[in-house]
């Protein structure tokens, strides 16, 4: 079952994004890792600045989860992560589905450029690598992120932003 995540899953949010990320350690560049990931302290920010995590919960505890941040006139993906014991098994792709549909601005989402199976994952479910002058436009008018995960990231948008971008929309460079 996909639900929105409440104040009650904190921890369980906390968990799931520091397992999950797990398989960043010695791929993203060592000076962007970290222990825990994401501290509590960031998750609150990230939390109280609009992202809203939804998850798939199995037998009472939560597999993924994945947020979504209404951000001017578009939509991000944010923190998609899903427990080691369960990744490959569809947990993002059925999140990913679900805050599509409740999407109804275009949708982008950041990765590390290096983590080649995340980009991978989104291409394959219907996004696709903007421009590196694009991407470097929307990093930071979209995110606020450290200038070193600007230069080591890219961005992949969703039919709506590319159908935009191709009718004179705002959201590009």
């Amino acid at each position: 079952m996909i639900r929105r995540c409440t104040n009650t899953d904190f921890d369980a949010i906390f968990s799931i994004v520091n397992d999950g990320a797990q398989a960043y350690k010695g791929i993203i560049p060592a000076d962007r890792w970290h222990e825990p990931y994401m501290p509590k302290e960031e998750l609150r920010r990230q939390i109280e600045d609009g992202v809203i995590f939804w998850g798939l919960e199995e037998a009472g505890e939560l597999m993924g989860v994945m947020g979504i941040q209404r951000v001017k006139d578009v939509s991000l993906i944010r923190h998609a992560y899903v427990r080691s014991g369960s990744q490959r098994c569809g947990v993002g792709q059925q999140l990913l589905h679900h805050l599509l549909g409740m999407a109804t601005t275009p949708v982008l989402i950041g990765t590390w450029a290096d983590a080649i199976w995340a980009i991978h994952f989104y291409e394959k479910n219907g996004f696709a690598r903007v421009t590196y002058e694009q991407k470097e436009h929307l990093l930071r008018t979209y995110w606020v992120i450290p200038e070193r995960q600007v230069e080591t990231s890219v961005v992949l948008a969703d039919a709506k932003w590319s159908d935009r971008q191709e009718n004179g929309g705002r959201a590009g460079a």
